[in-house]
């Protein structure tokens, strides 16, 4: 299957193409912008991978795709928040299969009834939210609470490593949302909230408690509608060293106040300095899914995921849903058709041999609840 990451020198889509260069079924093409560091990655992985320039704004792109036999696209090129649906929409144009990593709440979530009739009319599939949220955030859940009655709870904190590459596109998506209202169910009912203020404290398995914050992401609108019954739904991110949260926690009262008006415009400086504070941190990173409810006996419970991840190996969590896919895709694995959120297409037990790769521990914690 000919398959064409796009931003594949990226921060992800480099790790997403050291993957698939592996895979027989698959021929990349690490595709992007800038040429020569398509080039220089493709000439590092192997013969028989590929470069080309191909920039996903371009007007032409699906003649581009379809002139050069595109079978799968693989889009890494975020922020996705701040983009429209032009390149799924040229990718069913050009008769291939389409899977992004956004993370993006509107993008991911407004996909399917938008995309749904384009991948159906050529009979491709369309996958949007390829990464750790939902992709992973949801196979989580489904194996914490198989078998229960009631799903009441989800709160769910990343907790990236200070020295694990960030990228400037990440910290736009981040940015874009600090200080904005965010619509939060909780309590059975939707209450607004915003992006990275009010930071509260998150205890992990094997990391040191941090400081979490609210982030806008496609799960808080998601499980609501897909877990019936459940009254509350948390996600967050805690940044490792302290008072970077309080920088993020600051910029949101500005911008609350009306004194900053784009918070995103500041990612490259932001990018730049952190690694100067790189030093008070740690290659350390993780993630916890706690989950609260009725289990299959009728006793009230609760149950805790954590995942960790050294060596500033964390980044590779995000890239896992989308290779997973795009393997099964090559290997014919995959017959449905049309636009999809990642909710529910990989069970936990897909991602360990992922997770044991890279030396990742993960964790299981339960306990009863009055």
């Amino acid at each position: 299957m000919k398959t064409i990451v796009l931003g594949g020198y990226g921060n992800f889509g480099a790790r997403i193409c050291r993957a698939l260069a592996e895979c027989a079924e698959i021929e990349l093409m690490i595709a992007g912008r800038d040429a020569s560091r398509a080039a220089r990655l493709a000439a590092a992985l192997g013969p028989g991978v590929k470069a080309m320039r191909i920039d996903a704004a371009q007007s032409d792109l699906a003649a581009t795709l379809r002139s050069v036999g595109a079978e799968l696209v693989i889009h890494t090129a975020g922020p996705f928040q701040l983009q429209s649906y032009n390149v799924p929409l040229a990718v069913a144009a050009a008769g291939a299969h389409y899977i992004d990593l956004a993370d993006g709440r509107r993008f991911v979530c407004d996909f399917p009834p938008a995309l749904r009739a384009a991948f159906r009319r050529h009979g491709r599939l369309a996958i949007s939210g390829a990464s750790t949220v939902p992709a992973l955030s949801s196979a989580v859940v489904n194996h914490l609470t198989a078998g229960w009655q009631q799903i009441e709870a989800i709160d769910v904190c990343i907790a990236p490593a200070q020295t694990a590459p960030r990228g400037v596109a990440t910290l736009t998506a981040v940015l874009n949302y600090c200080g904005a209202p965010i619509q939060v169910w909780k309590n059975a009912q939707w209450t607004t909230q915003y992006g990275w203020a009010n930071p509260e404290w998150v205890e992990f398995a094997r990391l040191r408690p941090r400081s979490g914050a609210l982030c806008d992401i496609p799960d808080l609108e998601l499980f609501p509608a897909h877990y019936p019954g459940v009254r509350s739904v948390m996600f967050r991110a805690a940044l490792e060293v302290g008072f970077t949260q309080h920088i993020f926690a600051a910029l949101a009262t500005l911008r609350r106040i009306g004194v900053v008006h784009h918070p995103e415009r500041l990612a490259s400086f932001l990018n730049g300095t952190s690694k100067a504070i790189d030093f008070l941190g740690s290659s350390l990173g993780g993630m916890v899914v706690r989950v609260a409810g009725i289990d299959a006996t009728g006793m009230a419970a609760q149950r805790a995921w954590h995942i960790t991840a050294d060596h500033g190996h964390g980044p590779e969590i995000p890239c896992m849903p989308a290779i997973l896919l795009a393997r099964r895709l090559a290997r014919k694995e995959i017959t449905k058709t049309g636009a999809h959120t990642c909710m529910g297409w990989l069970k936990l037990a897909d991602f360990e041999p992922e997770f044991s790769k890279w030396g990742m521990v993960t964790d299981i914690n339960e306990s009863a609840r009055p």
